[in-house]
């Protein structure tokens, strides 16, 4: 796998993922705490101070760079409102591994926003970043997520269970391999 120096903007029919800034971090972090986002996801904070220094911690990364989660901001190419973000992240101990996230503001969700961002995301990492295979992870309820993996081309690879301070969960993984045809 290879880093992005050169990275600006992936730009889609309808969205712009642009490397998120500390700027963002009031929106982000007002649909991450929503209740309804919050149950299917896994960070521990999601106040505006926390947002914000994840934010400035990941600047410091190049989209490939092992060591952690690079965030983009999606935002509506008309009118340029936030409606989400995504990440990409190399899988610790997997060459060619990359992982991606995402998370659609309520108040944008159901209208293709997610599919359309990772569909951009995940084929950036095949494209320029040579990733071979291309992973997310979602709780095993959230159906919407699943379905915006699907539509993108992976496929389910893994159930699992997990505890933790919550009580018990269970998740699952879904990857696309490169030159996989993305149809479902």
């Amino acid at each position: 796998m290879r880093t992005d120096p050169d990275f600006t903007a992936l730009s889609t029919g309808r969205l712009e993922l642009r490397r998120s800034v500390p700027e963002d971090a009031e929106a982000i972090s007002s649909y991450r705490s929503d209740p309804d986002v919050h149950v299917h996801q896994g960070w521990e904070h999601t106040d505006p101070d926390r947002v914000r220094a994840d934010i400035e911690e990941m600047l410091s990364r190049l989209p490939g760079d092992p060591g952690g989660w690079v965030q983009f901001s999606v935002r509506e190419r008309d009118g340029g409102r936030l409606v989400g973000d995504v990440g990409l992240c190399p899988a610790e101990d997997e060459p060619d591994v990359m992982k991606v996230g995402y998370t659609i503001s309520p108040a944008a969700q159901g209208n293709g926003f997610a599919t359309e961002a990772v569909r951009a995301l995940v084929d950036y990492a095949f494209s320029m970043l040579e990733a071979e295979i291309v992973r997310a992870y979602a709780d095993e309820g959230n159906t919407p997520s699943r379905r915006v993996m699907e539509k993108v081309g992976m496929v389910l690879i893994e159930r699992f269970e997990g505890e933790d301070e919550s009580g018990p969960w269970a998740g699952v993984r879904y990857e696309r391999v490169r030159h996989q045809d993305p149809t479902p």
